[in-house]
């Protein structure tokens, strides 16, 4: 049953990386909902053996559950919720502004982009300039060699 459970987290965790990498918003969320879930497989197959709940009194001497797995799933759960939850409202607000989900290329990020390209090009040009100023010329270093 584990080889099964260990094949459909890969599968999910497959699934959510396909949906991460597309560029509509409503995709990338279904994404983070699938890493959730498969997260929450992964939590829970690491619970190695079943058992009696943990509870003071309640073991008669039977083997006691991993408690750890379960709360570290209640946690996912609720942290996968809030991420679903605040991407879903940008997703939302998204639509609203633009009347699509898809996610575009920021203009301003690639003007800033292009104008440091620019500034660094400029930046290699006046070294180049400035070394070939200080430098001397070929002749002058050869004439100095025969002189010594």
């Amino acid at each position: 049953m584990s080889l099964v459970l260990a094949a459909a987290t890969g599968m999910v965790f497959a699934a959510g990386t396909w949906l991460l990498l597309q560029r509509r918003l409503s995709r990338i969320v279904m994404g983070i909902a699938l890493f959730g879930n498969g997260s929450i497989l992964v939590l829970l197959q690491s619970g190695n053996e079943r058992g009696v709940a943990p509870l003071a009194g309640s073991t008669g001497g039977e083997t006691v559950a991993d408690p750890l797995p379960q709360a570290l799933a209640l946690t996912a759960i609720v942290i996968s919720f809030g991420v679903t939850t605040f991407l879903l409202a940008l997703a939302f607000r998204m639509w609203q502004l633009t009347g699509d989900d898809m996610v575009e290329d920021d203009v301003e990020d690639r003007r800033i982009a292009s104008e440091e390209a620019v500034l660094e090009e400029e930046a290699d040009a006046s070294e180049l300039v400035a070394s070939y100023d200080t430098a001397e010329e070929p002749s002058v270093q050869a004439q100095d060699e025969a002189d010594r």
